[in-house]
């Protein structure tokens, strides 16, 4: 309900996801795309080299869950174009946010299931341990992967059952193409270069001719990239969410839940 006070800006860009769908690469590229004028890639200052990406592009939802006087206060005092994020389905949004003349663009990132599951399952515990105990540990048996599996399934998920919130901005993105961009995690990996160049053409900060000659899209693929993010001291230190940052890192690849399940 508090999300409902936001007040968007045409130029807006929210970025949105169901939880472990590759959010957090997401909000670096955006960012480092959107505001790269002011933070070229290659600067030793640029803030995704000192502060984790959630901290760069926050929640909205996190953000008026804590105060929606302050987060208003704080969403409003940020220079446009915005990059904000969201976990909520597309059917909780506020009208103003997803269909209006002032609505911005809308950015939808999704992941092959089973790889979203298997990540769910390990970044749960590390949560469960942590409101625990303060320490993040690995045990199997603090939460079965029986029992996430479980859970998933029948849909029983923080943000509901993962097939409706992927399938509300899927419809959306057929509905209103200019307003809704749909991206895969798989294809992401896949052509970094040509979906990053895609998803800036669609928050109206398309690379010029210059910029591509000059390498600048190139260079914010390799800040961006697993590696470098996951390597970065910011991110090996510090925390987010009473989280490590670490925490959000685990191995940015396809296909990992090979490794837990069987194929059908």
């Amino acid at each position: 309900e508090a999300v409902a006070l936001f007040e968007p800006r045409a130029s807006d860009v929210l970025l949105a996801s169901f939880p472990k769908s590759g959010t957090t690469w997401l909000k670096a590229l955006a960012f480092a795309a959107v505001h790269r004028a002011e933070h070229p890639p290659h600067s030793p200052d640029h803030p995704l080299r000192h502060r984790n990406p959630h901290q760069c592009v926050e929640f909205l939802e996190f953000a008026f869950a804590e105060s929606a006087t302050t987060a208003d206060d704080v969403f409003a005092a940020l220079p446009s174009p915005r990059v904000l994020a969201t976990h909520l389905p597309y059917s909780l949004l506020p009208e103003r946010v997803t269909v209006t003349a002032e609505a911005g663009r809308i950015v939808y990132i999704c992941r092959d299931p089973k790889d979203t599951l298997v990540s769910m399952w390990m970044f749960a515990k590390k949560c469960m341990a942590v409101a625990g105990s303060g320490t993040a540990v690995e045990e199997e048996d603090t939460f079965t992967f029986k029992e996430a599996f479980e859970l998933f399934c029948q849909g029983q998920c923080a943000n509901g059952p993962p097939w409706h919130h992927v399938a509300g901005y899927w419809e959306a993105s057929q509905r209103w193409p200019d307003k809704v961009l749909f991206l895969r995690y798989e294809e992401l990996l896949q052509d970094p270069v040509g979906n990053v160049r895609k998803l800036a053409g669609f928050m109206g900060r398309g690379f010029s001719e210059d910029e591509e000659a000059a390498g600048l899209l190139q260079q914010i693929v390799e800040l961006c990239s697993f590696h470098a993010l996951k390597n970065m001291k910011v991110n090996k230190s510090g925390t987010v969410y009473d989280l490590k940052n670490e925490s959000f890192f685990r191995n940015g690849v396809a296909g990992d839940w090979t490794n837990h399940m069987t194929p059908a």
